[in-house]
């Protein structure tokens, strides 16, 4: 750039363009582990292995602070990243587990005949939300795409199993949960260590493409 003075044109410094996210820890392993773990402990009531008297004292403060609050921020962070994807990702499901604990809490005891109906369609609206995020997961990673795709059944075989009132599908529901969290694990567990290693310790198979920012 010239900068003109009384003494002729002179050339100016150019200030190079600094990254304003590059200093920013990357938010996907809390983000990843959030929602891994607060799925894990909803899945193990869903799936019948514990039984539902202790789901509102285990789950709830998990789905606020951890699964809701944590991931929430997680989501905040992407998008100071310039990351699309993980931005709506994180902070939807964040908002997913907050807007659970309310409901569970506060809103579904007072819908007597009618809860089923209302939960299969707050179940299937987040059904619907998942599926087309797993279109988008198939640019991200292989281990990214892998959550997705079962979270999207998991939503699936609970909103099926609400609206039937059928237990046994509400339970394959709570199991595709399970498989669900622990596929979120992994991608937490490799993602962390393989900064903390400064190496590729454990495959996140990355596809043919980054996703669009």
């Amino acid at each position: 750039m010239m900068v003109h003075t009384e003494k002729g044109s002179v050339e100016a410094p150019v200030t190079p363009q600094v990254d304003p996210g590059a200093h920013i820890a990357d938010p996907a392993p809390l983000g990843l582990a959030a929602f891994a773990m607060t799925t894990f402990v909803l899945s193990v009531f869903n799936a019948k292995l514990i039984s539902n008297t202790a789901l509102e004292a285990v789950v709830l403060p998990l789905a606020l602070f951890y699964g809701g609050l944590g991931q929430f921020m997680a989501g905040m962070w992407e998008f100071r990243k310039g990351n699309t994807f993980g931005a709506l990702a994180f902070t939807s499901f964040g908002a997913f587990w907050l807007s659970f604990a309310a409901y569970v809490k506060f809103v579904e005891p007072g819908l007597g005949a009618s809860a089923a109906t209302a939960t299969g369609l707050y179940l299937l609206a987040w059904t619907i939300f998942t599926a087309y995020m797993t279109v988008a997961a198939a640019r991200v990673s292989g281990a990214v795409l892998a959550v997705f795709v079962f979270l999207t059944l998991t939503f699936l075989f609970l909103t099926i199993g609400t609206w039937a009132a059928s237990p046994s599908m509400g339970k394959v529901g709570g199991w595709l949960g399970l498989v669900t969290a622990v596929l979120a694990w992994y991608a937490s567990f490799a993602a962390v260590t393989n900064f903390t290693w400064k190496r590729s310790v454990l495959p996140l198979f990355p596809l043919s493409s980054a996703p669009h920012r």
